[in-house]
């Protein structure tokens, strides 16, 4: 009897990290917004309850992600860029205002950030169209060129918004697709040297951008102002010392550290569960990482191969961007922590993106089952 081949099991250690991230980001989540949330809404659950409903529609986008074909994303890459273009402009006309800028849609009571569903769908097309190109992805003309187009139109339109993080983003993680796709390497050194005065003159275009620049050299020449975030984020740091001060006891989210719940939420787990307990959450970020490149990488598909190591990229650039931030090494872009900050719309598309990198593990071991059951059938003949 011939063996049974079925689709192949998902990596479990990609998938229980994620789980655990996951949960893990709810329950401090309570912790850093029960107090804010009892004043605001007189509710100290409102921002984990949503936050768990959040949680349970991505739980249900990653299970879909895992068991549809990678082949799908190549044929549909096109039509959903379309869409967040689409979004992105509605957005414009009508989308919602929060601390100066324009980046939801709200509909139904529920509001998202189209920006965050364009990472990936510009990582889908991006992909999509080095595979179908080929070795002539090295000719600027006909391979650069058209990538370059799409991704400053986009970012166009998110500067609109204005969301210069999200822009810097994108570009780091295209330029991650592109190297990974055979893209000349002159040539993206040389587009990088003519983009970056462009990229100086946006970071400094603005008063906003130019007081969190002067926060990152030296905050405490503002510590009342631009500089005060950054430094309740290292108070919070060095009170948690190497232990912490236990789940629920930390200080400073009671209304000294802004944003304790959302970008600045690492912050409350330093505090909270000090140096061992922050070293613990990034190892998790790191076994994430790692499975999520070997299943990249271990794929046979060009395009699954683009596709996983930009999505990838994009987890673990916002990771490194977030810590950057919270701990002073890096300018805050006001990046959320993946699976971990509260926020529908990037714990959605971060476990629905997880959830094509495990379809991308199934069908590696599927392909694993079928040389193996080929390998045992002509050492039976």
């Amino acid at each position: 009897m011939e063996p049974t081949i079925t689709r192949g099991r998902p990596d479990f250690l990609l998938l229980l990290s994620v789980v655990l991230l996951a949960c893990f980001g709810t329950a401090m989540i309570f912790s850093a917004s029960s107090a804010l949330s009892s004043l605001k809404h007189e509710d100290p659950w409102y921002y984990t309850s949503r936050q768990v409903k959040f949680a349970c529609i991505g739980l249900l986008g990653m299970f879909v992600m895992m068991n549809i074909p990678i082949r799908v994303w190549k044929k549909t890459a096109p039509y959903l860029l379309l869409l967040t273009v689409v979004m992105l402009i509605v957005v414009m006309a009508a989308g919602s205002s929060m601390n100066g800028a324009r980046r939801w849609i709200v509909v139904g009571g529920f509001q998202f950030q189209p920006v965050e569903f364009t990472k990936l769908a510009l990582i889908m097309y991006i992909s999509s169209l080095i595979s179908n190109k080929g070795e002539r992805i090295r000719s600027f003309k006909k391979g650069l060129l058209p990538i370059l187009i799409v991704v400053s139109f986009i970012s166009l339109l998110i500067m609109k918004q204005p969301d210069f993080g999200a822009v810097l983003m994108l570009l780091f993680i295209c330029l991650t697709v592109m190297i990974v796709g055979g893209v000349h390497l002159r040539q993206l050194a040389v587009l990088f040297l003519a983009a970056l005065p462009v990229l100086i003159f946006l970071a400094f275009s603005q008063s906003y951008r130019l007081q969190r620049i002067a926060s990152f050299i030296n905050p405490y020449d503002d510590q009342q102002g631009s500089g005060y975030q950054l430094i309740q984020s290292i108070y919070a740091l060095a009170h948690g010392g190497v232990t912490g001060t236990g789940f629920g006891h930390g200080i400073q989210k009671l209304f000294y550290l802004p944003e304790a719940h959302t970008d600045f939420i690492f912050a409350v787990i330093g505090e909270e569960f000090g140096f061992l307990g922050s070293c613990l959450v990034v190892f998790v970020f790191f076994v994430l990482v790692v499975r999520g490149f070997m299943s990249a990488l271990s794929s046979d598909d060009p395009f699954a191969i683009m596709l996983g190591t930009g999505i990838v990229s994009m987890i673990f650039i916002q990771f490194m961007l977030n810590l950057g931030a919270v701990t002073g090494l890096l300018p805050i872009t006001g990046v959320p922590l993946p699976f971990v900050s509260y926020g529908g719309s990037s714990l959605i598309l971060c476990m629905a993106s997880t959830g094509i990198i495990l379809s991308i593990s199934r069908d590696n071991y599927r392909r694993q089952q079928l040389q193996g059951s080929g390998r045992k059938g002509i050492q039976k003949e």
